[in-house]
């Protein structure tokens, strides 16, 4: 799925979110790049749902990682949920499990992805949030 696509509303985030979500199997990397309170959480909330994850999705900004089973399918164990921000480089991001979770087969949500330097494989897919309104948002999509 590759585009620009401009939403409204947190209704439309998710939509556009369960559109990638069946498109991704186990092992996948999404790197979320944008500014804070561009849509990052929101989208990352409408993934897990069409996952089946249950229960609440929030931002992991201190806790660094949060860890999600998911249900909607037996491809996909794990959605792991990760805000690099607060680290420093590779070897942080291999101290939080990067490889362990990847050896799992989860589907890894990645914020701040270039604080993992070259453990984000080419194949990543790169999703870009652009805040352009109140609730007007611009998510470019490269996957």
């Amino acid at each position: 799925m590759k585009g620009s696509f401009e939403v409204q509303s947190v209704e439309e985030t998710w939509a556009l979110a369960t559109q990638v979500a069946a498109e991704l199997k186990a092992g996948d990397i999404l790197c979320l790049e944008g500014d804070l309170g561009a849509g990052k959480t929101t989208f990352t909330q409408g993934l897990a749902h069409a996952l089946g994850v249950k229960g609440r999705v929030t931002s992991p900004t201190f806790c660094i990682v949060q860890e999600h089973p998911a249900t909607g399918g037996a491809s996909i164990p794990l959605l792991v949920h990760m805000d690099l921000y607060r680290l420093h480089g590779e070897d942080d991001v291999l101290a939080i499990g990067w490889e362990d979770y990847l050896a799992q087969g989860a589907v890894l949500v990645v914020e701040w992805p270039e604080r993992a330097g070259s453990l984000i494989p080419p194949e990543a897919r790169h999703i870009v949030f652009l805040h352009r309104g109140e609730e007007n948002r611009q998510i470019d999509i490269d996957i």
